[in-house]
């Protein structure tokens, strides 16, 4: 029997090394090309209209090569599947160069939520029938969290151009709503996430259905436990936090603003509002049952599965976008008429 040279293996993996080298090169070339790409034609509409505020080459360049990086990182993990990844990118790119203090946020969110997603797997695993590995997210998955920043963003580059800026009714009235919207939003959506990823593994008592008060099992759409809720406080006060650290660091006019803590506090409101309104409708809107064979709570019914609670009516990616956008439009406007002012 012919034995192959061990030299063979050294070139084979010199040779891979090569090649990732090379792929690394041309994707940081092409990320370089399509930065300046887009600077250029900032430039260009802000020299035609005047009055557009232009980008500098290393927004863009950061908005560009960031999100790439994060992106890839979240689909080496398996937080993120092809179509999530590419959401993402769309999502992450749109957030940094809107706004640093977005893109934080966001940053804290998705990582936040992955690490939680994968802590304790094995026992999520068999409480939850649709658990995936590495809780891998799809582009419908990042879009029902991610749509309404991103038009939110979008909005607020229109309104006030692209940069970071103080939470300013009495000054910036549009612009100050739209970023407490876009936090509102990212906050729900870190408090219900860090509610069903903490809740179903350290709550001691069995949860309760929002909307009866009665025990149901874990896994059931629409049930609340004290440490759910405590979770989804601390999550939207997380990302709370980010934003405001991200303000100290990068907005200019703090000493002749309103006062920024309040973002805190925003935050937290935020994530225990979004896991209070996705609980209720999910313990109307979604279907909940006990599927006997297996002793998992599933979200189809079927002949062998015992209703609990809810209707068939959407799934958990529509209650999720329903969330965002409830919250989203209501918390700040409420929070207009208790922002401190200068």
């Amino acid at each position: 029997i012919m034995s192959i040279p061990p030299n063979c293996f050294n070139l084979d993996n010199t040779y891979k090394k090569y090649i990732k080298m090379m792929t690394n090169i041309v994707i940081l070339s092409l990320i370089i090309c399509i930065s300046s790409a887009f600077w250029i034609m900032s430039m260009t509409a802000s020299t035609y209209y005047g009055n557009f505020q232009p980008v500098s080459p290393w927004r863009w360049l950061f908005s560009v090569v960031v999100p790439v990086l994060i992106v890839s990182n979240g689909f080496k993990k398996k937080s993120l599947d092809h179509s999530g990844a590419l959401g993402g990118l769309v999502v992450g790119f749109i957030l940094t160069i809107a706004n640093f203090s977005f893109f934080t946020s966001l940053l804290m969110f998705f990582l936040s939520s992955s690490k939680l997603t994968k802590w304790k797997g094995k026992a999520k695993k068999r409480l939850d029938s649709e658990y995936k590995e590495g809780g891998q997210r799809n582009w419908l998955q990042v879009f029902c969290n991610g749509a309404v920043p991103t038009e939110l963003a979008l909005l607020y580059m229109i309104e006030s151009g692209p940069g970071e800026i103080p939470i300013d009714f009495s000054k910036q009235h549009t612009a100050s709503w739209m970023c407490l919207s876009l936090l509102a939003a990212l906050a729900s959506s870190a408090g219900d996430t860090w509610a069903s990823e903490v809740a179903p593994v350290l709550s001691k008592s069995a949860p309760r259905l929002i909307t009866t008060w009665e025990k149901v099992p874990v896994g059931t759409n629409g049930g609340v436990t004290m440490v759910g809720l405590a979770s989804s406080l601390l999550g939207g006060t997380f990302v709370g936090i980010t934003y405001f650290l991200t303000q100290l660091v990068f907005v200019n006019d703090l000493d002749i603003s309103a006062p920024q803590w309040p973002i805190i506090a925003f935050g937290g409101l935020a994530g225990l509002l979004g896991s209070i309104v996705d609980s209720y409708l999910g313990a109307t809107m979604q279907f909940s049952g006990l599927d006997e064979s297996t002793g998992m709570v599933v979200s189809s019914p079927r002949k062998e599965v015992k209703y609990i609670a809810g209707k068939p009516i959407l799934d958990n990616n529509a209650v999720n976008l329903f969330t965002s956008v409830l919250v989203a439009l209501l918390l700040p406007t409420a929070a207009w008429g208790f922002w401190p002012r200068q």
